[in-house]
């Protein structure tokens, strides 16, 4: 990497970019506008980054996620998340054999290469923590038996964020597995338009374009995109203002009750280079940090309950951040 030079680069990503064209392409025959919502789909495929998206019902986000994996031609699996699921039905089970006294393992719909956990916070903490060995460590622990998770491996999860009765909200350490949080809002005028117009005929196919070999490509091409020094302290420093917002700002520092940790850090370097990489260029810039910051800071920056009580939010405090600390 470092002997090669930006149109190098650049020319490794453009042979391997009519796959992000292609994806676009057959997701768009099913889905109308939400750009940014696929390519934070992708973003989160190309770094093995998990997804939490929320929004309020009637938004596609289910349909996105089964369009991709139908583009992608890898194995889906839905899970939806009710009060009564169990762990079990989820990793999967041993199940006793009288006939011979043996055990069998059963395996639970974790193991596919994109699982979609509808509705997650609908489960208590118990059954969310379920995915916690699988979204880290890519394997499943059932009875005394380890069992390695499919490559790639996605866990892609929605929540509604505005029925709070009968949920559980994420337990910080699940939700710091997520690579980012992406809020899925409304269709435009126009795109709902064409919504009404496609509604009124048969859904379009989507037909497998890429395979995880094409995957695997595109992750190599990826990891050649080059990140400048200068860019790499200013993300460390965006992070580190989170937890000690009032170098910046100091007003921040009453609202802020705990930072980004490392991961966080980790997440935004991979998630810029990704970024750069969907806009077929071999170089990270500031501008591509600033577009996937949010996504990868608003769950793990936690505020104050005096932030709460006047209304401030996260995507307030970290707007704020990025408008203080000096881009390079």
């Amino acid at each position: 990497m470092d002997g090669m030079s930006i149109a190098e680069i650049e020319a490794r990503v453009r042979e391997v970019h009519p796959v992000v064209r292609a994806i676009r392409e057959q997701v768009g025959r099913l889905l109308v506008g939400q750009r940014a919502m696929v390519d934070r789909l992708l973003v989160g495929l190309l770094t093995d980054g998990h997804v939490l998206l929320e929004g309020v019902p009637g938004l596609a986000k289910t349909l996105t996620v089964r369009a991709l994996a139908s583009a992608m031609d890898l194995r889906f699996r839905r899970i939806q998340f009710t009060p009564d699921l169990l762990p079990a039905d989820i990793i999967g089970t041993q199940v006793y054999n009288p006939r011979d006294a043996s055990f069998a393992t059963h395996r639970g719909p974790v193991f596919a290469h994109i699982v979609l956990a509808d509705e997650i916070n609908r489960a208590p903490a118990k059954v969310q923590s379920a995915l916690l060995e699988a979204m880290q460590e890519r394997q499943v622990t059932i009875g005394d038996e380890t069992h390695r998770l499919p490559s790639p491996f996605l866990v892609l999860a929605t929540q509604n964020p505005i029925e709070q009765e009968g949920t559980y909200p994420l337990p910080e350490a699940q939700a710091d597995r997520f690579m980012l949080k992406v809020r899925v809002g409304y269709p435009t005028k126009e795109e709902e338009r064409a919504i009404l117009d496609r509604a009124a005929g048969p859904p379009p196919a989507v037909e497998p374009v890429a395979g995880p070999e094409d995957l695997a490509r595109c992750k190599e091409a990826l990891a050649l995109v080059r990140m400048e020094g200068v860019v790499a302290d200013y993300i460390v420093e965006i992070v580190r203002a989170t937890r000690d917002p009032s170098r910046h700002a100091g007003d921040l520092a009453r609202m802020v009750e705990f930072g980004a940790s490392p991961r966080a850090t980790i997440a935004l370097a991979a998630g810029a280079r990704a970024m750069a990489f969907l806009e077929g260029r071999g170089f990270v810039t500031p501008d591509d940090v600033k577009a996937i910051g949010p996504d990868v800071l608003r769950h793990r920056v936690l505020l104050t309950y005096e932030a709460e009580a006047e209304g401030v939010t996260v995507d307030d405090v970290v707007r704020r951040i990025f408008e203080q600390v000096r881009t390079p």
